[in-house]
Parts: structure tokens; sequence; C-alpha cells
């Protein structure tokens, strides 16, 4: 290992002369090793200076971006101070002005809006609202003196909206949150606008008038924030508008009808018509408890309220008051070819957009088609029935079903099943009579019933301690599951 490279020796011939001439091929390797340590070390101090170096030009540049940024500062503080003694100057003539009683509402809104023109950013920085409104304040009372907003619902318009854009700086607020209260222009209207409205609403506005109080909200819908509107809504008419209602009487009262007074309201009032629909529902069924069937004038008022009263609720109106009696109708309604008077039904169709489809279908079904598909029935099995007058009559009776009977699945196969049986007439096939299947069935769900009875009787003879325990007459329940054993039905 003498060389620039390991090499093998197997003797020790020409190892001196190889050591000589290796020696000779790198003059003064100890000078050489030398200037290379140094080379070295130069070469690290360079590169220790040259991160020291760019360490201090950073530091440099730092600083120098701080200097920027503290003269801007300084501009900026310069500027705003400035703007602090323009505030401070013009507010103290304002002050002056006041004090002397030489303040006008025109002339303070005027300094105000310049203000906040040329200063916008310090204008809501300072909360120079807040200070506007303390000087507006008693100048808008004074404006606003004796004003009656029913009477005169466009005087003050413009003036507040002058004012509402200067204290709410061009930016809405956030109703809902918690500080809106505390808004200047909120606490303004609160103080100056709503103890008016709340005074001529409470000694002058009639519930069932609603146009008045309508139309003041109308026009001043964008300057009233909904804190103050929910204020009106809660504290003026919603008390005036419960009152009315509970004294109010249908059995007596006609004119104006409730719905001319109340649902204008419904847009504006939203959740709140609830309270009202309770006790309309309440008197409604007062009167609706002695209505009869043949009084149509009930369905057009109930009419006018099913959108507003919710699902639930209308519907346990109309199966309360309004079913038993339809049923009552067209279980005294007679099917008559030959004399028809079509009273009875048309009572009933007239309520068929009012009623909820599945309880019209029903009461059809059981008091209306079960008779009419008997008196088809025993026109077809008449003698020389006249065909073309048959089918007149049925085209007759399907067009008086409106369009939302005519589109539920059950009325159109009970209609069907009057056509296939007039079909089947023409054919000459045999016809069976409506609901004949059913009484077989019945009749021998019954026998198979006493049966059974009877075979249970036998192995307990503590039975016939009790008449007719056993071989009585069923219930229309027990008959009903009889029926479905004998057809084999599940559950």
């Amino acid at each position: 290992m003498r060389g620039p490279q390991v090499r093998v020796l197997t003797d020790l011939k020409g190892f001196s002369d190889e050591q000589e001439i290796e020696a000779n091929d790198v003059p003064m390797p100890e000078l050489q090793y030398n200037v290379r340590a140094l080379v070295d070390e130069t070469k690290a101090d360079i590169i220790r200076l040259e991160g020291q170096l760019r360490q201090e030009q950073e530091r440099v540049a730092s600083f120098v971006r701080e200097k920027e940024k503290v003269a801007k500062q300084e501009a900026l503080q310069k500027h705003q101070l400035q703007v602090m003694e323009t505030f401070a100057g013009v507010l103290e003539q304002v002050w002056v002005d006041d004090t002397a009683g030489l303040l006008m509402l025109r002339g303070l809104l005027k300094t105000f809006q310049e203000l906040k023109l040329r200063h916008e950013e310090e204008f809501k920085m300072c909360s120079i609202a807040w200070i506007a409104c303390r000087f507006a304040h008693q100048l808008l009372i004074r404006v606003f003196q004796g004003w009656q907003p029913l009477q005169n619902l466009l005087f003050g318009l413009e003036v507040m909206s002058s004012w509402k854009d200067l204290l709410q700086c061009d930016q809405p607020y956030d109703f809902s949150d918690a500080t809106e209260s505390m808004a200047p222009y909120v606490q303004l209207v609160s103080e100056v606008i709503l103890p008016a409205v709340r005074i001529s609403g409470t000694n002058s506005w009639e519930a069932r008038d609603p146009e008045p109080m309508l139309c003041f909200l109308e026009s001043w819908e964008r300057l009233l924030p909904p804190i103050v509107l929910h204020s009106i809504l809660e504290h003026v008419i919603m008390p005036k508008l419960t009152a009315a209602v509970e004294s109010w009487d249908p059995r007596r009262e006609n004119v104006p009808p409730i719905h001319v007074w109340v649902h204008p309201w419904l847009p504006t009032l939203g959740r709140r018509i609830e309270t009202l629909c309770h006790s309309i529902r309440y008197k409604l069924s007062t009167v609706l408890h002695v209505w009869q069937a043949h009084d149509a004038s009930a369905c057009a008022l109930l009419s006018l309220w099913k959108g507003v009263f919710d699902p639930s609720s209308w519907e346990d109106l109309i199966v309360r008051y309004i079913i038993p009696k339809l049923k009552m109708a067209l279980q005294e309604f007679q099917i008559n070819p030959a004399n028809q008077k079509f009273d009875q039904f048309n009572w009933v169709m007239i309520w068929a957009s009012a009623v909820p489809v599945h309880h019209m279908v029903h009461i059809l079904e059981v008091d209306f088609f079960s008779k009419w598909q008997q008196v088809l029935y025993h026109w077809l099995c008449s003698p020389n029935p006249d065909s073309n007058e048959i089918t007149n009559w049925y085209k007759d009776w399907r067009g008086l079903f409106p369009p939302e009977l005519l589109a539920n699945e059950r009325i159109r196969m009970l209609l069907t099943a009057g056509l296939e049986m007039m079909n089947q007439a023409a054919e000459g096939v045999e016809l069976v009579q409506p609901g004949a299947r059913e009484d077989v069935g019945y009749l021998r769900a019954t026998e198979k019933w006493k049966y059974d009875a009877a075979q249970q009787a036998s192995q307990y003879p503590a039975y016939h301690s009790v008449p007719g325990a056993v071989m009585g007459d069923m219930s229309f329940k027990e008959s009903i599951q009889a029926y479905a054993s004998d057809q084999e039905f599940d559950g």
C-alpha cells in the first residue's frame, strides 16, 4: 500500500527500487499535503463568510422593510390624527349649534354625510353613526310628533331612508346577530317610529279592516328592521287579530267574511297564524255541528281554509263534521233511472276538492256504488233492456264525477265494473249480482264457524251454560274474521 493502488508482492526483489521510483513520481508529497490542507481551510472560511454576508444582507432587507412599514404607519397615524381633529372640530360645532338651539335636521344630515363621504373608514372605526344618532334623536322626535302612520303612511319615508343609509354605512346588518338591538339605526327606529305605530295601531286600527296596516307595512318594509317588524306583529297586530277572532261568531256574522281580514296576513304572520287557526277551527266546529249537507255555503267557507290549516287538523275537521253528513246524504240518495234526482249526489260532489280523496272514495264506494251497481244489474237483467239508454245513463253518471275523483284508481275501477257488467250483458253472459260472491263467502264462513263452534262445544260442555255463547249471532268483526279465514287470508 505504497502507491496510488494496492499491490501484492510475493518477494522483496525490487521493492526498494519501486519505492524510490514511486517516491520520485510525486515530488514533495508533504508540501502538497500542506497546500491542500491550507486550500481546504481557506475554502471553508470563504463559505462561512459568505453565509454571514447573506445573513447580514437579509437583516438589512428586513430593517428596510420595517422602516417602510413604520413610515406607512406613521403616515397613517398622521392622517388619522388629522381626521380625528376634523371630526372633533365638526362635532364641537354641532354641539355648539345644538346647545344654542340652532341645529337643523337637514343640516345635521348633510354634515355627517360629508364626513362619511370624505372619511368612510374612520367614520366606521370611530362609530360616528352613534354620535349622529344621538344628535338626530330629538330632532326626529319633533319631526314625527303627532304623526298618524296609518293615515299619512308616506310621511317621513324620504327622511328615514336618508338616515338609514347614513347610520348603516351602506352595509346591511346581520339581523340574526344578538347585537342587532344595539345598532344605531335600529335604536333610532325603535324610539322614533315604533311608538307612533303602536299608538296608532292600538287606538285607531280595526283588525277587520286590514288594509291601512298592510299598506303601512308595505310602504315601510325597506325601512323597518326585522326586530322592529317583529315587535309590531307581536304587540300590535297579533293582539288585535286574536281579539277579533275571539269575538267572531260565524252563526251571526257574515260580513265581512273572516277570510277577508285574516288571509291578507298569511305571508306576514308566518307560523303565528297557527294561534289564530286554532280559534277559527273551534268557532267553525260550533257551526258545523248543526250543519246539514244541503247547505253549500259551508263548502265555500271551509275550502278557503284548506291551505291554511295544517293537513292533520284539516282532516280531523272534515272527518268529524263533514263526512258523517255526506254519508247520510248518500244513504238517503235514491238511484232511479226513470226519474232521477241528483240533489243529494250534488251535495256530496261539491266537496270533492275539499275532502281528502281517500275519505271521499270510501263513502262513495260504501254508500253510492253499492246501490248504483245494484240498479245497473237489475236494469240489465230486466226483459229487453235498451242498451243505448243504459250506455247514455252510464256516460251521464261518469260525467258527474269531478276530475280529481276520476283520477283515482279505485273510482275508475268501480266505474269499470259497471262497464264490464254492461259488456257481459251485451255478449249474453250470465251476470253475477254485485255482492253475490261476498254473500256466498259470508254464508259459507258462517256455516263453517257454526260447525266448528258445535264441535268445540261437544268437547267443552261448559259452553252450553251460556245461552247463545256459541250459536248466537256473530258480530260484524267476527263475520269479517270468519270470511277472512274462509278465504285463507293471512294476518
